[in-house]
């Protein structure tokens, strides 16, 4: 199905597990640049790597607390206009 976000850029906070691990599948399936934020930055680029290999898609990552000042702006500095916000 091509749901027409192709080319857009994506950010996924708690992307490491569960259902923002999800999100990041299904957006990365879809042709969407993704920038995963999660906590544990060994979880987190595990699941990236593994995202990269089965879809080729462009996965940034971010090992960051998103409910601090400074872990929001990690975030903005690596994707400062997301298309999409998970």
């Amino acid at each position: 199905m091509d749901l027409g976000i192709r080319g857009k850029r994506a950010l996924v906070c708690a992307s490491s597990k569960g259902l923002g691990l999800a999100c990041a599948w299904s957006l990365a399936r879809e042709g969407v640049d993704v920038v995963m934020a999660a906590r544990t930055a060994a979880t987190l680029d595990a699941a990236a790597e593994a995202i990269r290999r089965e879809t080729g898609a462009t996965i940034v990552t971010v090992a960051t607390d998103v409910t601090t000042e400074a872990g929001r702006q990690a975030l903005l500095a690596a994707c400062p206009e997301p298309d999409i916000l998970v």
